[in-house]
């Protein structure tokens, strides 16, 4: 097994207590964790997928209205691929005129368009108004909240299940933060322009001015979204996200006290997020990372490079301790094809797992010739060199 250590300021860089690949692979953060008084949290880098910190992030609990952005997701969807528009209208029903809780205040047989609809949820918290979206899209409640969970599936939310359209409580009706993060995350990737519908601060129906619950749309942060939630059981519970620096973080909080709670909690952990943690690139796709010796090849060394950008995200100060190698069982035997993968990338610092990073094979290496190979047999018998 060979293992090249990279120069000393590659070095440094390539490790710490954090560190993902870019290419969506969450990788938690094992040493230090900041205590929250959240009972369920999660906070991510959404550049690089690393999880700054988490505190019982997998439990599956009531999330309330923080499920009507799936709601909303669904939606978003179908005004992207054209198949609804934002003035299109869906007629109010008594069932949702009915619904308690937050309200747009829409009023039975009116018809309400789907663009202030998007806002009565988005903005107002509308119980009503996601009942008028499901019954709009789907017919009933019941069915809207099947194709939820369909969609919950396509997206990875492996501990979610809808029951209803507004977070309503409802026995079975739950999601973990770890999953609201991650819809939270697709929203902001695949819909850039609507998502910002979840930036706006007051939205007027009806006569009736609301302003947004998000606290922290209010505090000099960057956020721009996106949803709270509250029920007697649950808890204050918030998914935000903001943007500071070019540097865009994803916080999702549940089982919070107070209104107060949720307000100060979110705006430590977010401020935390950005100040303790940066971001460094290391690598782009295509990079030639090293070399690796060829045994029997028309070629004494091939290229090892990088299939992918390659970003990390590390704590302040744990440059200094981030050591990185290739490693490989070498030799090499000849041929080798090219975008094989014959080696990889050893990223090791104190308090974490060694992280390993494939590294495939830059071009393809012919084997020598019957009497190349005999020459070089020969040659590394008598003088130890490869070829």
């Amino acid at each position: 097994m060979n293992g090249k250590t990279l120069p000393p300021k590659l070095g440094r860089l390539a490790v710490s207590t954090l560190l993902c690949l870019c290419v969506a692979a969450v990788i938690a953060m094992p040493a230090r964790a900041l205590e929250t008084s959240a009972k369920q949290a999660i906070l991510i880098d959404i550049e690089t997928g690393t999880v700054l910190l988490e505190k019982n992030a997998d439990e599956p609990v009531p999330p309330s209205s923080m499920s009507k952005m799936m709601t909303v997701y669904v939606v978003f969807e179908r005004l992207k691929e054209g198949t609804l528009s934002l003035s299109d209208t869906f007629v109010v029903s008594r069932k949702a005129w009915k619904r308690g809780g937050s309200k747009m205040f829409v009023e039975v047989g009116k018809s309400v368009s789907v663009g202030d609809l998007l806002r009565g949820v988005i903005v107002q918290s509308g119980n009503d108004a996601a009942i008028v979206l499901a019954e709009g899209l789907a017919g009933d409640e019941k069915a809207f909240a099947d194709r939820l969970n369909e969609k919950a599936k396509e997206l990875g939310l492996t501990n979610s299940h809808f029951k209803n359209a507004s977070g309503w409580p409802e026995d079975g009706h739950l999601m973990s933060v770890r999953d609201i993060a991650r819809l939270s995350i697709n929203t902001i990737r695949k819909f850039p322009e609507l998502y910002k519908i979840y930036a706006e601060k007051t939205f007027t129906f009806s006569g009736i001015r609301q302003g947004n619950r998000n606290p922290l749309l209010y505090k000099n942060i960057g956020a721009d979204g996106l949803k709270t939630g509250h029920t007697e059981s649950a808890g204050y519970g918030l998914s935000a996200s903001a943007v500071r620096d070019g540097r865009r973080l994803v916080l999702v909080l549940n089982g919070l006290p107070s209104m107060r709670a949720r307000s100060t909690e979110s705006h430590r952990l977010m401020s935390w997020g950005f100040r303790e943690f940066r971001n460094f690139s290391l690598y782009g796709k295509g990079d030639e990372v090293a070399t690796a010796d060829v045994w029997l090849g028309a070629e004494e060394t091939v290229p090892l490079v990088i299939d992918r950008d390659l970003k990390v995200t590390l704590p302040r100060g744990a440059r200094k301790k981030a050591s990185v190698k290739v490693v490989y069982t070498g030799p090499i035997p000849a041929p080798i094809a090219k975008d094989a993968e014959i080696a990889h990338l050893e990223i090791t610092a104190s308090n974490i797992e060694p992280i390993k990073i494939p590294l495939k094979a830059g071009k393809g290496v012919e084997r020598l010739g019957f009497m190349g190979r005999v020459s070089a047999g020969l040659s590394y018998l008598l003088w130890g060199t490869l070829k």
